[in-house]
C-alpha cells in the first residue's frame, strides 16, 4: 500500500532538496517525515519506536552535511528509516522488509548513503574510525564521519573499543550518542546510571550553554590557546558533575547532553561541530516513541509491533477459533521458572534480550537469579562460565546469530573447562524478515567442532523442554540447544519432564527406498511431506536426529545398512551442518549411499517471511516431497509402516 507524503517532504527525494529549504522549515519536515514512518509501518510492520525518536536527528543530519561524501554509520540500523526515506527510498519505503523489498537495515549495496551494513549492535564507532583513518591517508581532510550509536549499544566491548582507538588517532570523527535509556528492554547496568546523572545535573545544565559560548571565544585566540581551552572546559564539566567525564578521559570533546528533538539547533550544533578537528562526543536526549503517545510509553512493545491501527493505537493481531501452540522462545520462559523452581542452582542470563528471548518470565517470578547483562554477549558467557565454577547452572539465552559474538569465549571459558553451561540459542535458523544479518544459520556448524560440547534441536514444544530438564542434571557439561523463531506444534505442550539420553535420535517411522534425516523443527516439514507422499504411493522412512553431537551412531548404522537413499533436512548450513556430519559418518564407516542434503546453502539469505525463505532454501514440506519422488519406487502399498 502506498502512502501519500507531506507537502515538503513529497519534494525531498535526496538531501540536496532538503538543503533547498530553510532552517525554519525543518520542524515541519520532522513533523510529515514522523508521520510518514507512523502510516507506512502501520500497515506494512516493521521496527517503530526507534526510528521515531531520531526524526530530527536524521533531519538535522543530512542537512547540516555533505552525504553521501560525508559519512553516516548508523549503529544496529533500527533506527535508519527516517535515513532511508530522505535518501531515494521513499517510494520503495512500503516494500521494507518485505520479501524481495528493500532491507529493514543500512545496506552498503542497496544505497551509497548506506555507508556500512548493520544488524548487531555497537559496530558504528569502529567502522567511523576506519573509515576516518582512510580519509586521512587519502588526503580528504575535509571529510565528516559520523557514528549515530544508542546508549544501549555503548554497552557492548565493541563500542568502547572503538572509543579508546578513536581517542588517540585525532581523526575526523563524531560519535552521536542517541540516548534514550532503551534498546529494545530499558537499559541497564552502570553506563546507563553515570549518562542518567550527566542528564539530571541541574547544575551543569544551567551553565553549560554559557560555558560554551565563552570557550567558543577564547578558542579563537589562537593555538596556543586551544590546550588552555580544553583544560578549562574539562576543569568546569568535571566540578560541576561531581565526577571525571568518561568521555573527555578517553580523549574525546564532550559536547552535551542537548535535546535531540531540536531540529534547528542540532542542525547548527553539527555544523559547528563539523569545523572542530578531533574526535567528538555529542550528547543527545532523546524519546523512544516520539510522537506517537503509545509508543513513548510503552517502548518495549511499539520497538516492533507489527501492524496496528494508527487512530487507535490497537495493535492487530488475528484472533484463532481454537488452541495455538505457543512460540518457542515462550516454551523456554515459562519452562526456566519451573526447572529454577525445582531446582535453585539455576540462574538464566541474557545480553539485552530479556522480552525477545522471554527470560522476562523468570525476572518477574526470581528477580535475584535472572541477570540482563545489557548488549554485551561475550560478558554473558564468560559470567555464565563463573558461575558455572562455583556449582550453579547458568541457561545463558542468546539469540543463535549474536552467539557468534562470543565464539571465543564459548570455546575458551566455557568448552575447555567442561563448565555445566546450557547455551540456549533463539532464532536458530531463518529469522525471517530482519534477514541476513540475523538468521541464525551457522550454529550447528560452529558449534559441532568444539570438543565437549553436546549440540541439540528440539522437533517441538515438549522436546524442548525435555533437553532443558536434561541439561540441567549433573556433570552433563557445556550443551547448546537450538530452536527457531516463532511457534511450534503442539498447543498441548506442557507435559511433565523426561530426561533424554544425551546422543540418541528416535525412529518416527519405517519406510522403504528412502530415509529422511531431520534435526529440530524442520523434522515437522517431513512429518507433513511425509503423510502427502503416503498419498502418492511413497513411503519414506523419518528418524530425527535430536542432537548433531554427539551422533546417534546406532541410529546411523541402522540408515545406512538399509537404505540407499538418504535425505537430510536442517535449518542451518549446508557446509559443516548436519548434512556434513551424516557424509562423514558415512565416510568413516565405509558406507555408500546417495546422499540428498536440503538446508541453507553457501550464501547470505536475504529478508522475508519464514515460509518464504524455506521455500527459496529448498527444505520447506514441498521441497522434501519433490527430493523424495525424484528417487522413491512408487508403490500401492507400503508394506514396512511403523
Amino acid at each position: 500500500m502506498q502512502v501519500k507524503a507531506g507537502p515538503l517532504l513529497s519534494k525531498i527525494n535526496y538531501p540536496a532538496d532538503l538543503k533547498q529549504y530553510s532552517e525554519s522549515d525543518l520542524e515541519q519536515i520532522s513533523q510529515e517525515l514522523r508521520q510518514y514512518i507512523i502510516d507506512v509501518v502501520s500497515v506494512n510492520g516493521g521496527h517503530f519506536a526507534s526510528s521515531l525518536g531520531v526524526v530530527e536527528l536524521t533531519v538535522a543530519l543530512h542537512y547540516a552535511l555533505n552525504t553521501p561524501y560525508d559519512k553516516l554509520v548508523w549503529d544496529v540500523g533500527h533506527q535508519a528509516y527516517g535515513h532511508k526515506i530522505l535518501t531515494g527510498r521513499r517510494d520503495q519505503f512500503h516494500t521494507n522488509r518485505v520479501y524481495k523489498g528493500i532491507s529493514g537495515f543500512p545496506k552498503i549495496s542497496e544505497s551509497e548513503y548506506d555507508t556500512f551494513g548493520v544488524g548487531h549492535s555497537s559496530t558504528s564507532i569502529s567502522a567511523a574510525l576506519g573509515m576516518a583513518v582512510a580519509s586521512q591517508l587519502k588526503g580528504e581532510t575535509d571529510r565528516q564521519h559520523v557514528a549515530i550509536i544508542g546508549d544501549g549499544a555503548m554497552t557492548a566491548g565493541l563500542a568502547f573499543e572503538g572509543l579508546n582507538h578513536a581517542g588517540i588517532e585525532n581523526s575526523n570523527v563524531l560519535v552521536i550518542l542517541n540516548d534514550n535509556c532503551m534498546s529494545i528492554d530499558p537499559n541497564v547496568g552502570a553506563l546507563k546510571e553515570y549518562l542518567t546523572s550527566i542528564t539530571i545535573s541541574k547544575s551543569y545544565n544551567r551553565f553549560r550553554d554559557d560555558i560554551s559560548h565563552v570557550l567558543a571565544g577564547l578558542s579563537k585566540l589562537g593555538p596556543n590557546a586551544h590546550k588552555y581551552v580544553k583544560k578549562i572546559e574539562k576543569s568546569i564539566k568535571g566540578t560541576l558533575l561531581k565526577q571525571s567525564n568518561l568521555f573527555e578521559a578517553l580523549n574525546f570533546r564532550y559536547f552535551g547532553p542537548v535535546d535531540g528533538h531540536d531540529v534547528k539547533r542540532l542542525a547548527q550544533t553539527i555544523k559547528d561541530l563539523s569545523a572542530i578537528p578531533g574526535p567528538k562526543l555529542l550528547h543527545c536526549i532523546t524519546v523512544k516513541g516520539k510522537g506517537f503517545a503509545l509508543a513513548e510509553k510503552d517502548q518495549t512493545v511499539w520497538h516492533s509491533p507489527g501492524l496496528f491501527d494508527k487512530i487507535t493505537g490497537e495493535i492487530k493481531k488475528s484472533v484463532p477459533d481454537k488452541p495455538q501452540p505457543p512460540k518457542y522462545q515462550d516454551v523456554f520462559g515459562h519452562t526456566m521458572v519451573e526447572l529454577a523452581e525445582a531446582n535453585d542452582k539455576i540462574v538464566g542470563i541474557t545480553p539485552a534480550m530479556p522480552s525477545g528471548s522471554s527470560l522476562n518470565i523468570m525476572m518477574k517470578a526470581m528477580p535475584k537469579r535472572a541477570f540482563d547483562v545489557g548488549i554485551a554477549e561475550q560478558h554473558a558467557v564468560t559470567f555464565s562460565a563463573g558461575l558455572a565454577t562455583q556449582g550453579l547452572v547458568p541457561f545463558c539465552n542468546i539469540y543463535s546469530s549474536f552467539m557468534q559474538r562470543a565464539y571465543d569465549q564459548v570455546i575458551h571459558d566455557v568448552a575447555i573447562q567442561k563448565l555445566n553451561v546450557v547455551f540456549c540459542l533463539d532464532r536458530a535458523g531463518l529469522a525471517g524478515a530482519d534477514g541476513a544479518t540475523h538468521h541464525g544459520a551457522y550454529d550447528i556448524a560452529y558449534m559441532r567442532c568444539i570438543p565437549n560440547l553436546v549440540v541439540s534441536s528440539p522437533m517441538n514444544e515438549e522436546e524442548l523442554r525435555n533437553l532443558m530438564f536434561t541439561a540441567q542434571q549433573e556433570n552433563v557439561g557445556p550443551f547448546v540447544i537450538r530452536y527457531p523463531r516463532g511457534n511450534g506444534v503442539m498447543p498441548d505442550w506442557k507435559r511433565p519432564f523426561k530426561a533424554l539420553e544425551i546422543g540418541k535420535g528416535r525412529k518416527i517411522c519405517d519406510g522403504e527406498d528412502v530415509a529422511l534425516l531431520t534435526i529440530g523443527h524442520v523434522g515437522n516439514f517431513a512429518v507433513e511431506a511425509r503423510a502427502e507422499l503416503n498419498s502418492e504411493g511413497f513411503y519414506p522412512a523419518h528418524y530425527d536426529l535430536r542432537f548433531v553431537k554427539p551422533l546417534d551412531e546406532a541410529l546411523l548404522h541402522e540408515v545406512f545398512a538399509k537404505y540407499k537413499h538418504v535425505i537430510t533436512v536442517e535449518d542451518g548450513s549446508l557446509p559443516g551442518g548436519v548434512g556434513s556430519a551424516v557424509l562423514e559418518f558415512m565416510a568413516d564407516h565405509g558406507y555408500s549411499a546417495n546422499v540428498i542434503r536440503l538446508g541453507i546453502p553457501d550464501q547470505f539469505i536475504e529478508h522475508g517471511e519464514q515460509a518464504e525463505l524455506w521455500a527459496e532454501c529448498g527444505y520447506d514440506k514441498n521441497a522434501i516431497i519433490e527430493a523424495v519422488r525424484k528417487i522413491a519406487v512408487k508403490r500401492t502399498t507400503n508394506t514396512m509402516a511403523g
